[in-house]
């Protein structure tokens, strides 16, 4: 014997989540949260080293990683919806030397 709901409910849309889309969403917005921690880490790391430092290679492995995970958040960011990066950029103070090599492959 199968159970069907009654007409009533099943005619009406149904504006909670079930389940699988809550869980979903959840792990959006977790993989949205670690992804924005990558880029403050790796941000951090570059203003900690100064332009005028005499280890180039080393500056341009950290403007490589920053890159890279400014890429894999604005990644992650049109995998939730949103599509708009200017307040990404405002909001973590990323500089135009890292937005200038976002999707740049390494050698």
């Amino acid at each position: 014997m199968s159970f069907r709901p009654p007409r009533s409910l099943s005619d009406r849309p149904s504006t909670a989540l079930n389940p699988l889309e809550y869980e979903l969403a959840s792990e959006r917005a977790d993989a949205l949260g670690r992804q924005g921690r990558k880029v403050e880490a790796a941000l951090a790391k570059l203003a900690a080293s100064s332009e005028n430092d005499h280890r180039i290679a080393d500056r341009e492995s950290l403007l490589e990683e920053a890159s890279e995970a400014v890429w894999a958040l604005f990644i992650q960011r049109e995998v939730c919806g949103l599509r708009n990066n200017r307040d990404v950029i405002a909001r973590y103070g990323i500089p135009g030397e890292v937005l200038a090599r976002i999707g740049a492959i390494r050698r």
